[in-house]
C-alpha cells in the first residue's frame, strides 16, 4: 500500500479477512453489528450494496479518519433469497433446493472515507451450479458444521467446493469479497496494491 491511508475491514467474517491478507493489504478489523433486514421489494444488487454500505458506516461512525470497507453477500435461487441457516434443518431445505441447479451469488462492496463522508458502491454477481446430491450427502455435508453461517449454507473455499459443478463469474464473489472490484474501488480512495 502505497499510501498511509488505514484500511478498515468492517466485517468479522474470517474469509473477508483472509482475502484481504492474501493480496497483502495491511488493515484493522472492526466488526459491525447491523441489522441486516431490507424493505421488501428490493433488488439483489440493491440488498447487498444497502447491507454493505450500512456495515461500513456503522464503523466510519466510529472513527474519525480510514477508508471503511464494508462487504456483504447473498445467494439467489430464482426470486428467493437464501441467507444464513436458521438452523441445520434449514441448511437442509437450502442446499436440497440448490442441488442440480444454477443460482447466482451477489457481493456488495461499500467504501466510505471517514474523514469526509465520501462513498462508493458497487456489487459483483456470480452465478454457480450445484451438482446433484443426494439426501445423505446433504446431512453428511450439514455434518461437518461448515454450511452453519454461510449464505447459501454452503462454502465455495471449503468442503463445499466438492458440491460445484461450476461457474460463470468471479470466484472470490462467491467467497465473499470480489477482490477485482474491490481493488480498484480502493485505488479511487488512494489505497493501491503495487
Amino acid at each position: 500500500m502505497k499510501s498511509s491511508t488505514t484500511l478498515i475491514l468492517a466485517s468479522s467474517s474470517p474469509r473477508r479477512r483472509e482475502l484481504l491478507q492474501t493480496i497483502g493489504l495491511p488493515f484493522t478489523v472492526m466488526a459491525s453489528d447491523v441489522d441486516e433486514s431490507t424493505e421488501p421489494g428490493l433488488r439483489p444488487h440493491e440488498i447487498v450494496e444497502q447491507l454493505a454500505y450500512r456495515k461500513a458506516k456503522a464503523v466510519a461512525d466510529q472513527v474519525e479518519e480510514g477508508i471503511v470497507l464494508g462487504s456483504d453477500t447473498i445467494v439467489v435461487l430464482g426470486e428467493r433469497i437464501l441467507g444464513k441457516p436458521a438452523d441445520e434443518q434449514d441448511a437442509f431445505r437450502m442446499l436440497s433446493a440448490l442441488q442440480g441447479k444454477e443460482h447466482v451469488v451477489y457481493s456488495g462492496v461499500a467504501l466510505i472515507d471517514a474523514k469526509t463522508g465520501r462513498f462508493e458502491l458497487a456489487h459483483s454477481s456470480t452465478q454457480v451450479r450445484i451438482r446433484p446430491l443426494t439426501e445423505s450427502e446433504i446431512h453428511g455435508y450439514i455434518r461437518t458444521r461448515e454450511p452453519m453461517d454461510k449464505a447459501g449454507s454452503y462454502a465455495i473455499q471449503g468442503i463445499g467446493a466438492t458440491l460445484v459443478e461450476g461457474i460463470a463469474g468471479d470466484y472470490f464473489t462467491v467467497v465473499g469479497l470480489p477482490l477485482c472490484l474491490t481493488a480498484d474501488m480502493l485505488s479511487r480512495f488512494g489505497i493501491t496494491l503495487y
